[in-house]
């Protein structure tokens, strides 16, 4: 497979070029898929129920692209989009910089095979074995047998399933049956790869391993690879932008360690809660709003967002405070190269005013604040 290799989607002659649309838009030039003032409306049993509005969102070739939400937010609406199993109500989707929406059936029969797209629950045929669900589509697009023979061999390996080929899905676990549809969504060479809550019938450890997988087939195809899942354990693993979406609307997005080291929306806080080092109960319970005696401790909440590209230094941090300095609970994990996370702090007999002490967090850390006392 080729990953430099691009086909070219049929063109509408009353559509701008490439070059005419970069000159309207600059920077926009390498996007890979466009969405222009994007809505999509059903028709329920009550009326209209909007399920996209408004969205406007570029993804650019090569990266992995999360789309997060909870239940109902518009995401698989939003995805379907791009491959036309959901028709906008309004808006437009540009792939390549053209206007998918006027396809005809031959041209959409050529966009689905340049869009590959797997499943949460694999969507395999249970009557034929592993090579024969890989085979398929090419059968069916009508593939010589050397051809076909070729491709899902050098698949099966890409996987690591080249031992399985003549297995049922019925032999395999959840995270094979995944491997055998990745390798079939990827038969035609495709230049995007849809992932449909790829993973969220797995367990955690096979859950890396199909994350793992799909980083190296990112790397090693080029492919644009857009993912939508309601865990943002999955977004913080692989993917190197995200956006949020509620009702239907784009909340918040940027890279995924500005989302995670500082979310802007009440979504995005109340969808990252999970990962974040919580206040733990038994501390929460000692908090008192004010000493409750003269050598009690200031608790200093610091929270490190990425922005600056340095590693919190615990040495300086503690040396800037004076006293004795303990660590209560937190940590720091590291995000495309940034360091992020909180460190609870309690300080005490330190010859500090309470606003020099934070005046001396906050030159250390991004965001710093006091959460009370202890005894």
């Amino acid at each position: 497979m080729n990953a430099t290799a691009q086909r070219s989607l049929p063109l509408h002659t009353d559509l701008p070029t490439s070059a005419e649309q970069a000159e309207l838009h600059p920077g926009k030039q390498r996007a890979h898929v466009r969405f222009i003032n994007l809505g999509k409306v059903y028709q329920g049993q009550q009326g209209p129920v909007p399920a996209l509005q408004g969205i406007d969102l570029d993804i650019q070739r090569g990266e992995v692209f999360g789309i997060i939400g909870r239940s109902g937010a518009g995401k698989s609406s939003l995805i379907r989009t791009i491959n036309r199993l959901e028709q906008p109500s309004s808006g437009r989707v540009l792939i390549d910089q053209v206007d998918i929406g006027e396809f005809n059936e031959d041209h959409l029969v050529a966009l689905r095979r340049r869009i590959g797209m797997i499943f949460q629950h694999f969507n395999l045929m249970s009557a034929k074995t592993v090579w024969q669900n890989v085979e398929l589509p090419l059968k069916v697009a009508g593939v010589p047998k050397a051809q076909r023979q070729r491709k899902v061999a050098e698949l099966l390996e890409l996987v690591g399933l080249e031992g399985k080929h003549k297995a049922y899905p019925a032999q395999l676990s959840g995270g094979q049956k995944q491997r055998v549809g990745i390798a079939r969504a990827l038969v035609h060479d495709p230049a995007i790869l849809l992932c449909d809550e790829a993973t969220s019938a797995l367990d955690p450890e096979t859950t890396q391993s199909i994350l793992g997988l799909l980083r190296e087939i990112n790397q090693r195809l080029g492919l644009t690879i857009i993912l939508i899942t309601h865990e943002m354990a999955v977004i913080r693993e692989i993917c190197d932008r995200v956006v949020v979406l509620e009702k239907g609307q784009i909340v918040e997005q940027g890279p995924v360690w500005q989302v995670f080291g500082n979310p802007q929306h009440e979504v995005s806080k109340t969808l990252l809660a999970p990962l974040q080092h919580a206040l733990p109960e038994d501390l929460q319970a000692r908090l008192q709003a004010q000493p409750p005696h003269p050598h009690a401790s200031v608790v200093l909440d610091l929270q490190f967002t990425g922005n600056e590209g340095n590693e919190p230094d615990l040495s300086a941090l503690f040396s800037a405070f004076g006293g004795r300095v303990s660590l209560l609970h937190g940590g720091v994990e590291r995000i495309q190269g940034r360091a992020l996370g909180h460190l609870l702090l309690a300080i005490s007999h330190s010859p500090l005013s309470l606003e020099e002490l934070l005046k001396r967090a906050r030159k250390q850390a991004q965001h710093a604040e006091v959460l009370g006392y202890v005894g």
